[in-house]
């Protein structure tokens, strides 16, 4: 069900910076913004349209300002375009929106590139420089960026989403000492440490106030000593690896089969997506960062099973994704059964309301005076940095429950008193 939420009259407005500013999920949310504020789109796919959110303190469609980073000197206009022939971005919508388009695009800086280049995109030359500098001076520029944005907007916060290509998978980063508090990974900045884009991207950030959303697999403010400085800079912050599709279902599928007392044997999974994500995601190392958070939430809810999820690199589909699930499961007497489940999907059209979502009760959040993870979006993510469970019905129940203790209505957790 969607609702007329119009939001509240944001004094100084909202700022939404997007890391990965030129792709197709930034694209979407671009031109997205500008109907949902001309009232050309309906508001379908916004979790915040939803009836148990009317009445929250969220800031309108019309009071956000885009900017962001991106590494590519391509113009926005490739990206787009290719949406449109691919039936993602209606042509008229492109049309009415193309003045707040070219603003966005006039606002985009350029960011720091993580590791080899993967894909084929054209490398901006400035994105290069500062991929030349030590990692406190990579850090010094991107935090001016933000304030810059702030300050020229005149904008009440700055809210910024990580929307980049997925990063390498780097064994043995989880358990890196520099990265375990806040103390160590001062220390290996000094030093000149080499670091994830998406950890550079995170700390200044929140160095600069601004609440972050890891909405890729990437590790941003995932670690324990990123986590350390959002609460020491008092800034709210979530993740990780937004749920748009295969994972989305499976959260939703795999509780029925638990709640029957099913036995499922084997849940296998395949992947077909194109576009720039599907691009990157056809290197083995980077192909393993994404692959590691889309089995751990089957394991949770079903306990021991075979799982298995593959991902290929399918040019001719574009921005669209095509997800064939097979679930081999157990009843009575040991019958033995399956199900097969056909996604086909947009995941750019997906994810591009989340993003607005997410950057609403990220600011919702900073102006309650919370800070540190932001438990209560676990639904909106595959590896929510708080935990919890990866039911999806659970999650959401946790989401409600946050929106009624914020109207004062209920507890901010089904947890509290």
């Amino acid at each position: 069900m969607s609702t007329t939420n119009e939001g509240r009259d944001a004094s100084g407005g909202l700022g939404l910076w997007l890391i990965g500013a030129k792709g197709a999920i930034a694209s979407c949310v671009t031109y997205g913004l500008a109907g949902l504020a001309g009232g050309w789109v309906e508001r379908v796919g916004l979790v915040t349209e939803l009836t148990p959110f009317e009445g929250l303190d969220l800031a309108g469609f019309d009071a956000m300002v885009l900017g962001g980073w991106d590494v590519t000197s391509r113009p926005l206009s490739d990206t787009v375009s290719a949406l449109v022939r691919e039936g993602v971005l209606p042509p008229d919508l492109v049309a009415s929106a193309s003045v707040q388009a070219a603003a966005f695009e006039a606002r985009v800086r350029p960011g720091v590139l993580d590791g080899p280049e993967v894909g084929a995109f054209d490398l901006d030359p400035e994105a290069a420089r500062r991929g030349s500098l030590a990692p406190r001076e990579q850090i010094a520029e991107l935090r001016a960026d933000l304030e810059a944005f702030r300050d020229e907007h005149d904008l009440e916060r700055v809210v910024v989403v990580d929307l980049s290509s997925v990063e390498a998978y780097r064994a043995g980063l989880a358990e890196d000492a520099a990265l375990a508090d806040l103390a160590a990974l001062e220390a290996a900045l000094d030093a000149g440490r080499s670091l994830p884009a998406s950890i550079l991207y995170a700390y200044a950030a929140l160095g600069a106030g601004c609440p972050f959303v890891e909405f890729t697999p990437n590790s941003g403010a995932t670690t324990a000593a990123l986590r350390e400085l959002a609460v020491r800079e008092g800034v709210p912050h979530c993740g990780n690896d937004a749920k748009t599709g295969e994972t989305l279902f499976k959260t939703a599928l795999a509780p029925m089969f638990a709640a029957r007392n099913l036995k499922v044997l084997s849940w296998q999974g395949y992947n077909m997506l194109g576009n720039g994500d599907g691009e990157v995601l056809a290197n083995p190392a980077n192909r393993e960062g994404k692959l590691r958070n889309k089995d751990v939430v089957l394991e949770e809810i079903l306990g021991e099973h075979h799982s298995h999820v593959a991902i290929d690199y399918v040019p001719s589909l574009g921005d669209w994704k095509t997800a064939w699930d097979f679930v081999h499961f157990e009843g009575f007497l040991g019958a033995r059964m399956s199900m097969q489940i056909t996604w086909a999907g947009c995941d750019s059209a997906l994810a591009a309301p989340l993003v607005l979502d997410l950057a609403r009760l990220c600011d919702l959040a900073a102006r309650r005076g919370e800070a540190g993870e932001m438990a209560h979006t676990g639904c909106f993510f595959k590896s929510p940095i708080a935990g919890g469970s990866h039911d999806l019905f659970t999650q959401f129940r946790t989401l409600v429950d946050y929106a009624a203790g914020c109207r004062g209505t209920g507890p901010l957790t089904p947890d509290a008193p």
